[in-house]
């Protein structure tokens, strides 16, 4: 059996959205195109696609060009209807059921690759981070997350959004809201605006430091991030001040001051 339009296929197999799975499907054509050509044209690309649901995401990347899709699906309702789309594209799409905490992207797919994906909302932020860890294994990342999760990603400095996301991202890539996407435009509306954001790996981390003590310093820092750092930072279990000196960085400046190089020059303090 072929797959059929895509809401032929919802209704086929009765993919009503669940909560528990974070399910919000996209179906407006126009914006799904949109995102699979987020991070620019995929002939010959190899692409990663997180919560695809009832496909219709991963038949525009098809569509697109790119040469592989691996789709991971943890709903075996939607894998059922995604082995449709497989069968029509035999050698180009492949589906994995499992947790995507759980898979390592880059052991799916040769390069060069990329990961585009409408992430389900409530795992978002801890999939970025895992995939921060080797974001040098891609060419680019497109991903869908709430409005404020990607203003977070892009917050500078003296900002409210500014935080340990914003470090952590912006220390590794260059990340870009692309577009936002309306509530009206999913099924069910979620009560929020989304974001979709195009993460371009630099060609070397900003500055020198452990990814490590980059968490821990900015955990610490934005923990208490209306405290002064000669305060915020006594939670690491290390003398603040001494850490502030060597890093040549005042300790009665806050969290929110600081810049991702200046952040960095805390962790290597923090790695002895």
């Amino acid at each position: 059996m072929t797959a059929g339009s895509l809401i032929e296929t919802i209704r086929r197999h009765g993919l009503e959205p669940r909560k528990a799975l974070g399910q919000n499907f996209l179906l407006d054509r126009r914006l799904i195109e949109r995102i699979a050509l987020a991070t620019g044209p995929l002939d010959g690309v190899n692409v990663v696609e997180i919560g695809p649901g009832p496909g219709g995401l991963t038949r525009a990347l098809l569509a697109a060009g790119a040469a592989r899709v691996v789709a991971i699906e943890r709903d075996p309702r939607c894998v059922a209807a995604l082995a449709e789309l497989a069968a029509d594209n035999p050698g180009r799409l492949e589906i994995v059921e499992g947790d995507a905490l759980a898979i390592d992207p880059e052991t799916l797919v040769p390069p060069p690759r990329r990961i585009i994906a409408n992430l389900p909302y409530n795992v978002a932020t801890p999939l970025l981070i895992a995939w921060l860890r080797r974001v040098d294994a891609y060419e680019a990342l497109g991903l869908m997350f709430q409005k404020e999760v990607a203003q977070r990603l892009t917050a500078r400095p003296r900002s409210k959004s500014y935080g340990r996301l914003s470090v952590l991202t912006q220390w590794l890539a260059e990340p870009q809201i692309a577009f936002d996407v309306p509530p009206g435009a999913f099924l069910p509306p979620p009560k929020v605006t989304s974001s979709v954001v195009r993460l371009i790996p630099h060609p070397a981390p900003l500055a020198p430091c452990n990814f490590a003590d980059l968490e821990r310093v900015t955990g610490a820092a934005f923990g208490q991030r209306r405290k002064m750092l000669r305060s915020s930072l006594a939670s690491l279990g290390l003398d603040p001040l001494a850490l502030c000196a060597a890093a040549g960085i005042a300790p009665t400046r806050r969290a929110e001051e600081l810049s991702v190089e200046e952040f960095c020059a805390l962790a290597r303090g923090v790695a002895g």
